[in-house]
Order: structure tokens, then C-alpha cells, then sequence
């Protein structure tokens, strides 16, 4: 994970981006998706700018392709066969996505450590918006990698067998999942306020999860309890989902698998919904009571 480093430059930055709308900011405001847009636009000039903030979303899924594939790969079998290599990267997929919440909770919490939150709240400027803003331009930064990881998949081996209606389901389920996460990063930046207080608890929380999980070997593998969590865990089921959608080789389905396992797809939609339902109105509240405490 990547720490950005900001500080001297997202004032200037916010500066350049407002500028454009000095004269929005004297007359009434021109509405919620103008405000979300400036505030969108402002994170994707900060990407830009610092595309050191981007190693977490380009670099690190790359290095872990490579190492899987090459290094860890060759002591590894597919339950009912198949080349490892395309078994992997349904699993690199979701992990990846998992880290989309990161970004969006280093940029709050960024901007409150910057003050920046201070100038928001001196501009005719929905607090909604600002949220909403972060949200798009984590969305479009969580994309990023997808493409990345298709184009080095296929360097690697990895090929989609499926039809294209699948294969653009199986992108449609990952980007909203993405989404979600950027709701989960939301709800932790508003929580904890600083940046290195959202990669403590971001790393505790998160990263365990995407292991306990049939990101990297089939569940049939952990024992008793770890099983148990890995064959509800979302990541699992979105990487099986992408696994059966792409057409790449999975764990066989047996008679005694649960729900989870038996429908992945259904399983992982189920919790797109919920994540979005519950984190979006309680990340709102939390963020406002943030900027009033």
C-alpha cells in the first residue's frame, strides 16, 4: 500500500480546480453532480500529478500475478484440473478490488489532515457531493488495475473461454463490486482520521480476508473453521463467479457445498446490495459528524 504523500500540493491542486469555478463559488450553486464532478476531477488531477499514489492499483496486482504464477504456482493444483495460471486470476481479480477502499479512505483522510475539509466547507458546496466525488474517482482509479491485470494476464496465459456476454458480466459484477468497496473506504475514512490510523486499521481489517478466501488455492484445502469463513466470504464467491464467467478452470461444485458456493454469482450481487444499502447512509452520517466534531 501507498501512502500519499501530500500536504504542499492538494491546496494548490484544489486551487487550479477551483479556479475554474470562481465565479460558481459567488453565485448560487449549479447543483449536487456539478459540485460531485469538481470534487471527482480535483482526485483524478491528484492521480496525475502523483502517480505514486497509482503503485497500489498498478504495480503491486502485477507483482502479484508474476509471483503466483511463477513462483508459487508450480506447487499448487486446481482441484479437477486446469492450468493455475487461469485459476489465479479470478482470485487476483477480487483481491485487488478489495483494495479499492483504501484509496478513497487515504483521500479523506488526507484532506483532513490537510484542512482541506476546512475549504469545502467555505465554498456553497454539498457535503453529499464531496462524498460522491470521491467515490467516482476511486471508482475510475479501482478500474484501472482490472485492465492492467487483463493485459498481463494474458501475457502470462491467462485466456477468457467463455462467451462475451459472460465475460462482460463478469467485468459488470467486478466494477460493482469495486463500487461497494469505495463505500467500505468511505465508511473507514470518515472513522479514522488519519492516514496512517486508515492503513493500520484498513491492513487488519482487510487484507486477512483476501487470503482467507479462494484467492490464491481452493477451499477445499483449510481446515475446519477457515473453511467454514472462506466458503461465505464474498471474495471467494466474486472470484468463483469471475472463475465460472471467464470459463476458467474452479473447484467442481459437490452435492454439500453451501449456498455461497453453489451460486456465486447470485451470492456475490447479494452482497454489492447490502454493502451499498448499509455502508452508504451510515458513511454519510459518520462523515458529517466528522467535520462537526
Amino acid at each position: 500500500m501507498t501512502v500519499p504523500t501530500t500536504g504542499e500540493r492538494i491546496a494548490p491542486d484544489l486551487d487550479a480546480i477551483l479556479a475554474d469555478d470562481r465565479e460558481g463559488a459567488l453565485h448560487p450553486p449549479r447543483g449536487a453532480l456539478h459540485d460531485m464532478w469538481v470534487v471527482a476531477r480535483r482526485g483524478l488531477v491528484h492521480m496525475r500529478r502523483q502517480p505514486e499514489q497509482l503503485s497500489d492499483a498498478t504495480i503491486q496486482p502485477i507483482m502479484f500475478v508474476l509471483l503466483f504464477a511463477y513462483v508459487f504456482g508450480g506447487a499448487i493444483d486446481v482441484p479437477g484440473g486446469g492450468d493455475y495460471r487461469e485459476f489465479l486470476m479470478g482470485g487476483i481479480f477480487a483481491q485487488t478490488l478489495v483494495f479499492t477502499a483504501f484509496g478513497v479512505a487515504m483521500s479523506l483522510a488526507n484532506d483532513r489532515k490537510n484542512q482541506v475539509v476546512d475549504r469545502f466547507r467555505s465554498l456553497p458546496i454539498n457535503i453529499g457531493s464531496v462524498l460522491g466525488g470521491h467515490a467516482i474517482a476511486n471508482l475510475i482509479k479501482g478500474l484501472l488495475p482490472i485492465l492492467l491485470m487483463s493485459i498481463v494476464g494474458f501475457l502470462v496465459g491467462w485466456r477468457i473461454r467463455g462467451s462475451l456476454l459472460d465475460a462482460v458480466l463478469a467485468y459488470a459484477l467486478m466494477v460493482a463490486f469495486a463500487f461497494a468497496m469505495v463505500w467500505i473506504g468511505v465508511l473507514l475514512g470518515s472513522f479514522v482520521p488519519t492516514p496512517e490510523g486508515v492503513m493500520g486499521v484498513g491492513f487488519v481489517a482487510l487484507f486477512p480476508i483476501t487470503f482467507i478466501a479462494s484467492t490464491f488455492v481452493p477451499v477445499a484445502s483449510m481446515p475446519g473453521v477457515l473453511r467454514t469463513v472462506a466458503e461465505w466470504n464474498p471474495i471467494t464467491t466474486l472470484a468463483d463467479a469471475s472463475r465460472q464467467l471467464f470459463g476458467n478452470p474452479n473447484t467442481p461444485i459437490q452435492p454439500d457445498d453451501p449456498w455461497s458456493i453453489s451460486n456465486p454469482g447470485t451470492y456475490t450481487a447479494l452482497w454489492v446490495i447490502g454493502i451499498i444499502v448499509v455502508c452508504f447512509p451510515i458513511a454519510v452520517r459518520a462523515y458529517k459528524h466528522s467535520l462537526e466534531a
